[in-house]
């Protein structure tokens, strides 16, 4: 079809405000956005469906059409809907690029506009299945998730083509989620990070017991140096034995993927400055009553995209909070892991990013997040950490009220610094493991730390080395027996006496007495260092 054609008789109610010249353009799909730089999504030959709310100044709109041309839309449509009359900025922004702009008045949804299109357009491509994902672009841009489910459901039920979006936690965002295991979600995130991090081009290919599935990644930003926060596109079969139709369809489903995500991202700009305005209070120990009221704006936001009244209690009500760090991992990076891996109580966390770490606080409804939980949820990103990636996540206690709060970061920060000591990718400490010895380790220096534990283990450790002796071994045994001898001679296996020689040799090698509580202490707590 052609611009002109929405002028039509029989067409929706809209009116030509500028260059009536270009009319004769082809129109072959439609995009809805209000992104402030939707170019990168646009393909060529597009309707920009857009509520407007990307204006906060008369300038935007010479940058935002500026943008539109450069990406190949042939025409604008501007709601007024939202923020009422076309401004005369815009419309003169469209005269001098020669874009066609028209007004959608507030009683026609946007809705309206793109199946009418739709049925235009559907008339000249009905064969071309690329043609699918632009038809529905809509769905995805006006409705959120719920869009992405929508499209998913006509590949599924049109092309019998079954099609998921999971988050690199492998929770899922799309798709009919009873259709794969959570294990085989998993198998599936594992394969695709592993592929991401080994820089295979994509698609990627797993094959599980079900079948092959092919991995398309769905980047919020363009060649991002880590792949740990963005959505993946899976699509049961292997995409690169199809036809080049089936293929674009594919390709052009991980795009449109990507523009939800991109949205939902904008979407999550507002509470990501709220969430810094809460971590900067607790971190200057503001006043309880200024750190309520923005606890409490935080729930009326929530509450407005829930529908539901905000309650005036949420802000004295029971928080918890979370303190992150991510080592060889770009800046961001943790921030957006843990939006995407606490899913639904991303609407009502505060999740504030700080360089490669992040702060969350989570209310009342959200604050049963067991350590356990945690390391179970960020499990599946281990496969996308390099040699030197790390993720170390500390959890504290509940806190009662808003004034606590500063006591709960604290306490998280010492949490994380436990799960820092461990040996592991993804590493999670919880506030039961404050009141143990392996607080007082995590504070102690690292040079410190090494130098202990060199100087109780390394002739012991050298002697094992040299002589298979297992000295380490019946170490271990013996503390973690009590001193018990028979114990530890049953738990290792070996005579009473050839358990009383390795402990002689470990004396004379160390010039320590095991039969010290002292230095049962030191050995134990080297033990725990190595």
């Amino acid at each position: 079809m052609r611009v002109r054609d929405l002028l039509a008789p029989g067409a929706p109610r809209l009116r030509l405000l500028a260059a009536e010249e270009e009319l004769d353009r082809q129109v072959s799909g439609v995009m809805t956005t209000d992104l402030h730089d939707p170019g990168r999504y646009l393909h060529g030959g597009e309707l920009v469906l857009t509520g407007m709310l990307w204006r906060t100044a008369p300038a935007d709109s010479e940058r935002f059409v500026r943008t539109i041309v450069a990406g190949g839309a042939v025409a604008l449509a501007a709601g007024e809907a939202e923020v009422g009359p076309v401004p005369e900025d815009l419309v003169e922004a469209c005269r001098r690029h020669r874009m066609p702009l028209l007004a959608v008045p507030d009683d026609i949804a946007f809705g309206t506009v793109t199946e009418f299109i739709g049925r235009q357009v559907s008339a000249d491509r009905a064969a071309d299945l690329a043609a699918l994902v632009d038809r529905h672009r809509l769905l995805v841009s006006a409705a959120g998730g719920g869009g992405l489910d929508a499209v998913l459901d006509l590949l599924g039920g049109d092309l019998d083509l079954d099609c998921w979006v999971l988050t690199p936690t492998a929770a899922v965002i799309a798709g009919p989620a009873d259709r794969l295991s959570t294990e085989e979600r998993d198998q599936l995130i594992r394969a695709h990070l592993g592929a991401q991090r080994q820089r295979r081009r994509p698609p990627h290919r797993a094959r599980l017991a079900t079948g092959p599935y092919s991995l398309l990644p769905a980047a919020a930003v363009p060649d991002a140096e880590s792949p740990l926060a963005d959505w993946v596109l899976v699509v049961a079969g292997d995409v690169t034995e199809w036809s080049t139709k089936r293929q674009q369809l594919a390709e052009n489903l991980a795009r449109l993927v990507a523009a939800e995500r991109q949205r939902r991202d904008e979407g999550r700009r507002l509470r990501r400055r709220l969430a810094s305005e809460v971590l900067t209070l607790l971190q200057r120990d503001a006043d309880p009553a200024e750190i309520s009221r923005a606890l409490y704006a935080s729930s009326a936001m929530a509450a407005r995209y829930e529908s539901v009244e905000p309650k005036p209690q949420a802000a004295d009500g029971t928080w918890l909070v979370l303190s992150a760090e991510g080592t060889g991992l770009p800046e961001g990076v943790v921030r957006a892991v843990l939006e995407e891996a606490l899913g639904a109580a991303t609407d009502r966390a505060l999740v504030a990013g700080a360089g490669t770490g992040a702060v969350v606080v989570l209310p009342a409804l959200d604050s049963a997040v067991p350590a356990d939980t945690l390391r179970e949820l960020l499990a599946p990103l281990e496969a996308g950490l390099g040699s030197e990636g790390r993720i170390t996540l500390g959890v504290s206690a509940p806190a009662s009220e808003a004034g606590g709060l500063r006591g709960a970061l604290e306490e998280a920060r010492h949490a994380r610094r436990i799960a820092a000591a461990r040996v592991g990718r993804v590493c999670v400490a919880g506030p039961e493991e404050l009141a143990s010895h392996v607080l007082l380790l995590a504070a102690v220096p690292d040079e410190v730390r090494r130098a202990f534990r060199s100087r109780l283990l390394d002739k012991v450790i050298g002697y094992d080395i040299e002589h298979q002796a297992d000295l380490v071994r019946t170490l271990e045994a013996f503390l973690r027996s009590d001193g018990s001898w028979t114990r530890c001679a049953a738990q290792l296996h070996v005579h009473v006496n050839t358990l009383r020689y390795r402990i002689g040799r470990i004396e004379e090698l160390t010039g320590r007495d095991l039969s010290r509580l002292e230095d049962r202490v030191d050995f134990y707590l080297a033990l725990e260092l190595a």
